[in-house]
């Protein structure tokens, strides 16, 4: 699909502004959760990108705990902004490969309510390491009776609180609504300024070598998967194709799924199978577990360090194992030419080695591993991602 495409399927101008303030309540809603007290914001705050507002748990495990005590997944929160611009989940005939879908494993296909965002938003309500309500029923009936029942009754007819399922559709619809809004789709980075006008808004010297390898096929070639380019009616670009990759990342040990033993009988020797765990779940695509297992959803580079202030740690990765754009940029360059951790005496990650990939199969060795950037180069490539952060304050006149 093409980026005009894409933005075409998010609702955003479209959406009434009602809409997208009943889906906004319902984001911020944390009586949604048994017990009360997560709410969508809970895992996926503006403050930090519309992503996990927590530091102290970024800087270890990345997971985030469910609204029961002691509880956890087993993926760090996706950024929620930009998502809404994801078709559906399908194989691309052409590149043979699947596009779209949300959530890291693409499970939220678009399939049944026509718009992964929808079906996304479904998700963590019922799911026992997350919000934890019992069925779609409860959460209805907790909307109905809360402050947002009136609103939702007005837009979508009483039967979204008489009947279950109609109501689980329409909580749905209105979060895409505010999903799919300009506040959390700000295109606001200094970025954005620059392409509109260039020689107002021009990027630093290091940022603009940092853009020259980004878009380098011999350099950095991080536009192979992360466009950077606006769409040919100028739309702004999105920073991720939607495709899935394995990049042959190493497991967290802090992750606390692997603690999880009721829900994790696997324990330690848990692997995460990415895509490839999703698709053998679907009868016609489930031939094709084998070539995508450990691959994971490409997320957008926008809003990637956009932080509260500038001790707060995030996490990158499916699993929160990286902990600073440097560190991704540096894994990215140097993964293939150094020595695996497990392999040697003192191991120091990073330094004179990385971990094993969490899963061998499918990593990806064509775009990444050896680079061959300089510490400069790599410095350059993540200033210059620094300029996606939304919210950026142009220099006055």
């Amino acid at each position: 699909m093409t980026l005009a495409g894409l933005l075409a399927a998010a609702p955003i101008a479209q959406a009434d502004a009602d809409l997208v303030a009943l889906g906004k309540a319902l984001f911020f809603d944390a009586t949604l959760s048994e017990p009360p007290g997560q709410s969508c914001a809970s895992c996926h705050a503006p403050i930090a990108g519309w992503t996990s507002p927590d530091s102290a748990l970024n800087a270890a495990g990345g997971v985030h705990e469910g609204a029961v005590a002691g509880r956890f997944g087993n993926r760090r929160p996706l950024m929620a902004a930009y998502a809404s611009f994801s078709p559906p989940l399908h194989l691309d005939g052409e590149e043979d490969h699947f596009v779209g879908g949300n959530f890291w494993d693409g499970r939220a296909t678009g399939w049944l309510l026509g718009h992964p965002t929808a079906e996304q938003a479904q998700g963590p309500f019922l799911n026992p390491v997350e919000q934890n309500l019992t069925d779609d029923a409860e959460l209805v009936r907790r909307v109905c009776a809360g402050p947002s029942g009136g609103a939702l009754r007005a837009w979508f007819g009483e039967s979204a609180c008489a009947n279950p399922t109609d109501g689980f559709n329409a909580i749905a619809q209105a979060l895409l609504a505010f999903e799919s809004s300009p506040e959390m789709n700000a295109f606001s980075s200094k970025y954005d300024y620059h392409l509109k006008d260039p020689q107002r808004y021009p990027l630093t010297e290091q940022e603009q070598l940092g853009l020259m390898l980004f878009e380098r096929k011999d350099k950095g070639n991080c536009a192979a998967c992360h466009p950077h380019t606006p769409g040919s009616n100028g739309e702004p670009p999105l920073f991720t194709d939607f495709t899935y990759d394995n990049l042959g990342v190493g497991r967290n040990p802090d992750n606390p799924w692997y603690r999880q033993n009721e829900r994790n009988p696997e324990g330690a020797a848990w692997r995460d199978p990415g895509l490839g765990g999703f698709l053998k779940t679907v009868p016609r695509f489930a031939d094709r577990t084998g070539e995508n297992l450990g691959k994971f959803k490409v997320p957008s580079l926008r809003n990637a360090d956009l932080r509260p202030s500038e001790g707060f740690a995030k996490s990158y990765m499916h699993n929160g194992a990286h902990k600073s754009l440097e560190e991704v940029v540096h894994f990215y360059n140097t993964r293939d030419t150094k020595p695996v951790c497990e392999r040697i005496d003192a191991p120091e990650p990073g330094q004179n080695c990385w971990p094993e990939p969490e899963i061998a199969a499918n990593v990806n060795t064509d775009e990444l591993g050896n680079l061959g950037l300089s510490a400069e180069e790599e410095a350059a490539i993540v200033a210059f991602m620094r300029t996606l952060n939304d919210g950026w304050s142009p220099p006055k006149d």
